[in-house]
């Protein structure tokens, strides 16, 4: 008898650690792929992290790459000064704008031997990090440099020096830390890499990293720097690359993804667990699905709250996710309620069974700043539920390029319009629900995608 497939997935800062979209989709993709053996191969930021998931009985392995863990350096390389080389040719192509071959640096380390020591004690590194800090970084003091510098290292050096799981396939579900990850193992196994990316790893932590107060100058630019040089690496040593629309596959190929080897494969969802029946509610009820979290943007929801009641003073309006994710904003949220004086008319739920909402909801809303294809768009439509929703990601051809229901980000006066036209027209809502309903079923039934995944880890086993 044939041994299963055995799938090692490679995720950082997701699953089963945290809940999510992304979390969820393969948390179903592992359940239902029932004839294949799954390997989780994980990055968080500390050990031991609580388990938001029950692991599927096909999850034979689970390894954790703790970052805050304290390492020994190991056993090197048997010449250091090929490796510091191969280093040094490393970064002279970042400088010149190219994507560098990083295949030759992987071959050079280990698994077990971490460059923390090494990095920074050895000729060639100090000189790489010092010529650096004058290159690019002559205004700042030295010692924020090299802290900067130190930090977005030692995860590498983590991630490089760890032993991967065995597995047929390496397949990561984004760019950056996972997707180095999935190189490495790659190189090291001589096994493929597939590489599936919901959102754009590098656009969203460039992103985070612009908001944030803490990261200023050229720990900024090093930052982004890094970020998409991991990506652009990720496209070009993939094996075979996924993307859940065609926007973001013409994003891959613009960072050297080459085109033969990309397909778009899109998000799906159970239909026949959303398909609930409706018991409607008296008064009008309005819902957003999600963690409350800056990148939810949970705030603009509450604000399109307080201008749709003031229309519609019958409205009721819930917030339907965990708040203990990041305590501060959530603390923050509630603060807004109050003052806005809104708080008997609208509710944290906190974890909660969607479907026991669904039965009832009259508008679905999203206010997200940065999505891929959501999820809980399809469950609202399979549901019967019309959808108001921010313009990111492929929000905007999942609901059709219709205006009346699409907002710029934080745009809380467009977001409530598309609610109030959804409350006054309802034999207008009808007819759209029903076109909603039928693409969802023909475009994102989740079997179709468990059973394009089965195939093409069949495809890529076979080439090898």
């Amino acid at each position: 008898m044939a041994k299963p497939l055995r799938i090692c997935i490679v995720l950082e800062g997701s699953y089963p650690f945290i809940t999510g979209g992304v979390s969820a989709w393969v948390h179903d993709l592992i359940s239902n792929l029932t004839e294949i053996d799954f390997v989780l191969y994980t990055i968080s930021p500390e050990k031991d992290m609580p388990l938001r998931y029950t692991l599927p009985e096909n999850v034979r392995e689970h390894v954790d790459i703790a970052l805050s863990d304290a390492r020994k350096p190991g056993k090197g390389p048997r010449t250091k000064k090929s490796l510091f080389k191969q280093l040094k040719t490393f970064h002279q192509s970042i400088a010149l704008g190219n994507t560098p071959n990083f295949e030759s640096v992987i071959n050079h380390i280990p698994e077990g031997y971490y460059l923390y020591h090494d990095a920074v004690t050895s000729n060639t590194g100090w000189e790489l990090l010092s010529s650096a800090n004058q290159r690019k970084n002559p205004l700042y003091p030295f010692v924020d440099y090299f802290w900067a510098w130190k930090s977005a290292h030692d995860m590498m050096f983590t991630i490089l020096g760890a032993k991967a799981p065995e597995a047929d396939i390496y397949h990561s579900v984004s760019t950056g830390f996972a997707g180095l990850a999935a190189l490495a193992a790659k190189k090291r196994k001589r096994k493929p890499f597939l590489l599936t990316e919901h959102g754009l790893y590098h656009k969203e932590r460039e992103m985070e990293i612009r908001k944030s107060d803490m990261i200023k100058g050229h720990q900024r630019d090093m930052w982004i720097g890094i970020y998409n040089n991991l990506s652009r690496i990720g496209y070009r040593n993939a094996d075979y690359i996924t993307a859940l629309f065609e926007e973001n596959r013409q994003k891959q190929l613009e960072q050297g993804a080459p085109e033969d080897k990309t397909e778009v494969i899109p998000n799906g969802i159970d239909i026949t667990r959303y398909d609930v029946e409706r018991e409607l509610k008296e008064g009008f009820h309005v819902g957003l699905v999600g963690r409350v979290v800056p990148i939810k943007d949970i705030k603009t929801f509450i604000l399109t709250a307080k201008i749709v009641l003031d229309a519609i003073p019958e409205a009721r309006f819930y917030c339907i996710g965990p708040t203990d994710e990041d305590e501060a904003y959530y603390d923050d949220c509630v603060t807004l309620v109050k003052s806005l004086r809104i708080e008997d008319r609208f509710e944290f739920t906190g974890r909660a069974n969607v479907l026991d909402y669904y039965k009832f909801l009259n508008v679905m809303m999203l206010t997200s700043v940065r999505e891929a294809q959501p999820l809980v768009i399809l469950e609202a439509y399979t549901s019967g539920i019309p959808f108001v929703s921010t313009r990111v990601g492929n929000v905007a051809e999942m609901l059709d390029y219709d205006d009346r229901f699409i907002a710029s980000s934080k745009d809380a006066e467009k977001l409530a319009s598309g609610v109030i036209f959804i409350h006054e027209n309802p034999d207008i809502m009808k007819q759209l629900c029903q076109g909603y309903r039928n693409k969802v079923r023909s475009l994102y039934d989740i079997n179709q995608l468990h059973a394009r995944f089965n195939k093409l880890y069949t495809e890529i086993k076979e080439r090898g």
